[in-house]
């Protein structure tokens, strides 16, 4: 069951003025807001807080608003964010340049409040439609993790692909319901999201597939890190999810289709790690069947583990490592 969230609207303006304006009239019509004076600041806060909407004044000391917007879509943690430009300048050459550097709109001072408001609601509809994110994690959907997962094959850049999912996850829920295994899904979530933020860099990107099923990708230096930090926050916090003599006895009983009672243990986390740190990957078709491939292997421990694909072709059998606490 998701939460109850008011999109957050950043407002970086080094005009007081300006900026309290704004911020009232957000706060009038639902919006929560946080505020930044300068351009350093507005980036700093953006990818602390991830708000769903960045007002930008182009004119703002220490970094202008062009070089903020820019940093942000080069950042994988803000890259998706929508942004609005604001300047006092009617020039359209300075219309283009911010639309340039990724702006999704741009506004003239003086501006009516009621034009601003309207170009918030439809940018924000606008970026809820488009990016289709999981509803229940608010992570980054099936269209978002492909582009993503495309970008970086074509690009060439050194990658590592994460897949992720929970194992006797279905057992789970049909033993203690969809609301318990909502939580579940969103303690893996939180798990995953937390250790990428300790290790993973600002390239990093997180998408929730559906299910139980997660995807990270990020740089091959890191994957080892983040997928141990998983293992642990999971390993440490899934038995407040079970009752107690369930947790006290290690397994929970549930009738399969054929009426047979069965035993399936506390729920683990396996992760299969796909990477071009040995060979090239071609398409992100290759890097998902790896992972997939690295997922299926490292199951047949009973425990939470990693495996990580090491082999110089998918024909080599060495170089595969199974790993974990």
């Amino acid at each position: 069951m998701t939460e109850d969230r008011h999109d957050l609207v950043l407002v970086c303006d080094d005009d007081p003025d300006i900026l309290r304006f704004v911020e009232f009239s957000l706060k009038l019509e639902g919006y929560e807001v946080a505020t930044a004076e300068d351009g350093a600041k507005a980036l700093t806060v953006a990818q602390e807080l991830q708000p769903d909407l960045v007002l930008l004044d182009v004119m703002m000391p220490k970094l202008d608003g062009f070089e903020v917007c820019e940093q942000l879509r080069a950042d994988a943690r803000t890259k998706y964010m929508s942004i609005i430009m604001l300047t006092a300048k009617s020039l359209s050459a300075d219309r283009v340049v911010g639309l340039t550097a990724g702006a999704d709109d741009y506004i003239i001072k003086p501006f009516d409040p009621t034009e601003l408001l309207a170009r918030v609601k439809s940018t924000l509809r606008r970026a809820r439609e488009m990016r289709a994110l999981n509803p229940l994690t608010q992570l980054a959907g099936n269209v978002q993790v492909q582009a993503e997962l495309s970008d970086r094959v074509d690009k060439g850049e050194p990658f590592s692909l994460m897949y992720a999912d929970l194992d006797n996850f279905k057992a789970f829920n049909d033993y203690y319901g969809f609301l318990r295994g909502d939580e579940a899904i969103k303690l893996l979530a939180r798990s995953i999201g937390e250790a990428v933020r300790r290790y993973g860099g600002g390239r990093s990107f997180v998408g929730h597939v559906g299910g139980d099923d997660f995807v990270v990708i990020l740089a091959p230096e890191a994957v080892e890190d983040v997928c141990q930090d998983v293992i642990a926050a999971w390993d440490g916090q899934i038995g407040r999810l079970y009752d107690s003599e369930d947790l006290d006895r290690g397994y929970i009983l549930v009738k399969d289709r054929r009426d047979q009672m069965n035993y399936f243990p506390v729920m683990t986390v396996t992760i299969g790690i796909a990477t071009n740190s040995h060979r090239p990957i071609t398409s992100h078709w290759e890097a998902s069947e790896i992972a997939t491939e690295m997922k299926q292997f490292a199951k047949r421990e009973p425990k939470s583990c990693y495996a990580i694909d090491r082999r110089r072709a998918r024909d080599d059998g060495l170089g595969v490592e199974t790993l974990g606490p």
